[in-house]
Order: C-alpha cells, then structure tokens, then sequence
C-alpha cells in the first residue's frame, strides 16, 4: 500500500461534482484536499461538509501547494482554459466530459500538459462498467470477427424546464452542443471505442422540439476505417424510451449492449454465457475507478486509463456531425 495519498481538489460544486466527491473518498491512494467554486456560499458549504479548504478563486487554489490534481466540473465551455492553467500550475487534471467545445481547445489542452509533463484524464465512465470491459475483450479477441454494422442509439427526455434551469444549458458557448454532446457522447465514445476509428461521417443535427441554441435531435451515418458501417441516432425528445444502446454486427455473431446490460451475445457455431457482473452505476462507480486509476496513474508516473487524446475521438465525431449538417457535406477524418 502507497503510504502518501495523491490530494485531489473538486473545482465546480454542482451535480456532477457528487461523483467526484464518493470517487476521491473510496480511493485509498486519494484524499480531498480542497474544493472551488465561483459561488461563495456553496464553496464554504462544501468545504465545511468535507472539513477542507474551501476557494472561490480558481487562480488561488491553483497556487496551493497541497494539491496534485483538479478535477473540472465547472461548465463545459470553461474546461480548456482551466485545464491549461492547471497544467502551467504543475496540477494533474480530471476534466469532466465533454473535455472541450471545439477540437482546437481539446488540441490546446493536451499539448500543454504534454508539454509540461502533467497528466490529464477524460471521465468516460461507460468505459469502466464490468459489461463494457467484456464487450471490449471480446471484441479484441476477434469474437465477432469482421465488422459490418455498428450503431448507437442515446434516446433520453429532457423538457424545456431542464433547459430553462441554468444559463448555460442548451447553449453554444458553454454547453458546446445538445443531445449528442451532453448526452450522447458517452454512448458515442463507447462506439466508437468498440468499432473505431470513423474515417467519416454525414450528419444533421438541429433543435427540432426545444428552445434552445443546439441540437435536440441528431443523426449521422458512418464509415469506419475498418470497412464497417453505421449509425448514430441521439435525441432529447424521446418520452419514456431506453436511454441508450450499442448494436455491433459482425460475420460472426452481434452483441447489444443496453444500459449496462448485454442483451444479445449471438455468435455463429459458437457459445459465450454472458457473465454475472457485479453491481455497477455508472454514476458514481464509473467516476470511482477512473478517480483511484488518476492517483495510482500519479504514483505510478504512467497515463490514466483514458487519457486527453482518448477524449477527442467522440468529440471529433459529434463535432464533424454540427459541421456537416453546417454544410450539407461530408466530413473526413
């Protein structure tokens, strides 16, 4: 057991921020050291309730020397210059999904702590889920041989009121995208980290039901390098439909996976019992194993599990659909 405790500070107390909180308390290796947030009140509220240093001045909680990584939960919109400011302070980063709204932040992002020698995390937690790790495993082992088909469908229900709760939902600036950016991107990170990479895409994207700035509803179709198809389909208007669900075909066998269940596990001339996981929520126990692999990854001087540049492949994606439905073509990767 490492004696020293890599000391982790949350930047941003809204909701998300929970599954940072339960994810640096399980970790052994992991403790709290300090929390931030633009808002005076939660800021002490939060630094009272962990007993921690309690900051609502992002610059001066980076100076604080008894802090090795950040973890963002601040909008979205805000991630790659905060992350940038972490690195140039010598803090590790664990930022929130997405990374960054446009592909050149996420490049910013990486390169500075590349550059200065800092280690930055992109929280998928779908990727760390028992079924998905199997899913991957089998996929790796050529289980379903050559690819054909790949899909993924992120079908959730937001109404307007959802929109209406914070300024910056919905929105350009600081939501960077709708239902494929918030929502979707974890199914489409799975997908594309099951079949990928895309070689490229034709998307539309538009606010079909909500008022809003961004998408409610998306669709693209891809082409993966590999020679395989497929689709994304992702909304927010989708009334009392399964959140989410991966269909991967291939010339020997299919497998589904919805939620967090595989459903189907169909090969040709051969049989694979789907095994008894143990209990899994995405939110926290996701957050959890990507929290204790940043600080064994700080110990151990190796890259987190999913690293900043894992973290652009969907954002690539999701990205290349707004600009092809921006001009009406086909985007290449």
């Amino acid at each position: 057991m490492n004696e020293r405790k890599v000391r982790f500070a949350v930047v941003g107390c809204g909701g998300i921020s929970f599954s940072h909180f339960i994810g640096i308390e399980r970790a052994e290796e992991a403790e709290l050291a300090a929390v931030c947030d633009a808002n005076e009140k939660r800021s002490e509220e939060f630094g009272t309730k962990y007993n921690v240093k309690a900051y609502t001045d992002y610059a001066r909680l980076l100076a604080d020397p008894d802090i090795d990584v950040v973890c963002l939960c601040t909008p979205s919109g805000m991630h790659a210059d905060q992350t940038i400011q972490a690195a140039e302070a010598g803090k590790h980063v664990v930022c929130e999904k997405p990374m960054a709204i446009n592909l050149a932040d996420a490049e910013r992002m990486v390169e500075a702590c590349d550059i200065i020698g800092v280690k930055l995390a992109t929280i998928f937690p779908r990727r760390m889920s028992p079924a998905s790790r199997f899913v991957k495993s089998l996929l790796e082992e050529g289980k379903l041989g050559k690819l054909s088909l790949c899909s993924g469908y992120v079908k959730f229900y937001r109404d307007q009121a959802y929109y209406d709760s914070a300024g910056w939902r919905g929105t350009w600036a600081m939501d960077g995208g709708g239902a494929m950016m918030n929502q979707g991107i974890h199914t489409i990170d799975l997908l594309q980290w099951f079949a990928g990479p895309v070689e490229s895409l034709h998307g539309y994207a538009r606010n079909v039901l909500r008022s809003i700035e961004v998408e409610d509803t998306a669709v693209a179709s891809l082409q993966f390098k590999n020679g395989a198809l497929g689709s994304i389909e992702a909304t927010t208007t989708a009334y009392k439909q399964p959140d989410h669900r991966i269909v991967l075909h291939g010339d020997k066998g299919t497998i589904i996976l919805t939620g967090e269940e595989i459903t189907t596990l169909d090969l040709v001339g051969e049989k694979i019992e789907i095994p008894v996981f143990e209990p899994f929520a995405v939110v926290p126990d996701g957050h959890a194993v990507q929290i204790r692999d940043m600080a064994l990854a700080v110990l151990q001087d190796r890259q987190p599990v999913v690293t900043g540049r894992d973290g652009k492949h969907s954002l690539e994606i999701i990205l290349g659909t707004y600009e092809s439905q921006r001009s009406h073509r086909e985007i290449l990767f």
